[in-house]
């Protein structure tokens, strides 16, 4: 599982990428990042989730995030592209 920092704003948002996308030929069938940890956040993290989810469907993986903060998942839902970023629920065990 991939996980997104505390941090992801337009300052951080390349470094941020170049670091996830390197882990995602790594990643098994499904990608999935966490979001558990972002609490500070712009329209740069959705660029992010974006490119992520682009270059996992590339290598022919699926693709979705789990803890999608309310507030990211509402200006997902602004931008109409909400459906692009689905939301893996985890279990209950």
């Amino acid at each position: 599982m991939l996980e997104l920092p505390a941090q992801l704003t337009h300052t951080s948002a390349s470094a941020c990428l170049r670091e996830l996308a390197a882990a995602v030929p790594n990643q098994p069938a499904e990608v999935v990042v966490s979001a558990t940890k972002l609490g500070r956040f712009d329209s740069a993290a959705l660029a992010v989730l974006l490119s992520l989810r682009r270059d996992a469907l590339a290598l022919g993986k699926t693709f979705s995030v789990t803890k999608l903060p309310q507030r990211l998942s509402d200006l997902a839902h602004l931008y109409g592209i909400e459906e692009l970023l689905p939301d893996r629920r985890q279990t209950p065990r």
